[in-house]
């Protein structure tokens, strides 16, 4: 939890995250829209790397920060970050659940930066479709541990109390999700061929 934190913390300087959580609790919409543009950029991330389409990763970032406001007094002081991670996997799997249709989008390749060189560009829309296609095959559970442990970076230990599991059942999750990864990678590529 130490280094969510210190991420937090490290987010806006000029008001501690314990202020503003505290000024928000008493009702101050001001200090409540900086907590969530503070976070914003967290929740949505994890959101589209769970959810793999835009429109759906931001219906779910609106969910959260919903149930943000809603439970504020619960949230422990300085625990915001821990709590949109749980929140934001707990979101997407309700999402997933009622959309059980197969969710095909090319929404991930927007984040590449306009401008660059086309090659790179071309490699990295494919490496981020692999990802995304990947992704798809893993079981929820996989999907959380190896999003929050590998693409969020965060600890084992949080991606643990986040997930509300032990260490150990996450490092086994992580485990089987790469390798499923690493086999369709490699299938897909000889594939091509």
């Amino acid at each position: 939890m130490k280094a969510l934190a210190a991420m937090a913390a490290s987010l806006e300087d000029s008001q501690p995250l314990a202020g503003l959580q505290d000024a928000a609790r008493s009702g101050d919409l001001a200090a409540f829209e900086t907590l969530m543009r503070q976070h914003e950029r967290l929740v949505l991330v994890t959101a589209l790397r769970l959810l793999s389409r835009m429109e759906d990763a931001q219906d779910a970032s609106q969910e959260v920060f919903l149930r943000l406001y809603r439970n504020l007094g619960k949230v422990t002081t300085g625990n915001v970050p821990g709590w949109l991670y749980r929140v934001t996997v707990n979101v997407c799997r309700d999402f997933r659940r009622r959309h059980s249709e197969v969710m095909l989008s090319s929404d991930m390749t927007e984040l590449i930066a306009p401008g660059a060189d086309p090659q790179q560009a071309a490699t990295e829309t494919e490496r981020r479709r692999l990802l995304e296609m990947s992704l798809r095959l893993l079981s929820e559970k996989e999907r959380a541990a190896l999003v929050l442990r590998d693409l969020e970076g965060l600890p084992t230990e949080e991606v643990a109390a986040v997930l509300g599991t032990t260490q150990a059942t996450i490092r086994s999750q992580i485990f089987k999700a790469r390798i499923k990864m690493k086999n369709f990678v490699e299938r897909y590529c000889r594939s091509r061929v």
